[in-house]
């Protein structure tokens, strides 16, 4: 019974992602992708100056992307699950 009720929604999903314009996938991962990739370029902003009210380039700069990330995520989710809102 279990297994009958999962396939059910996995095709039901598969019909909702179908139905989903391409244009809002496409977006949607690459709004997701950004952290990563940004994430993984560690080394270009590992630097101490400039300061920002005393506190190192590096660490107030990875501040700035967690803010940054969330609000990408939330757009991409949006995009992904419009009418779940």
């Amino acid at each position: 019974m279990h297994i009958k009720v999962m396939l059910k929604n996995l095709k039901l999903y598969t019909m909702y992602m179908s139905e989903l314009a391409l244009w809002r996938r496409i977006t949607a991962g690459i709004l997701l992708l950004v952290p990563w990739v940004f994430y993984m370029v560690y080394p270009a902003y590992n630097m101490a100056k400039p300061e920002l009210g005393g506190v190192p380039f590096f660490y107030w700069f990875q501040t700035l992307w967690l803010v940054i990330t969330a609000v990408l995520s939330l757009i991409g989710v949006l995009l992904l699950y419009p009418s779940k809102r």
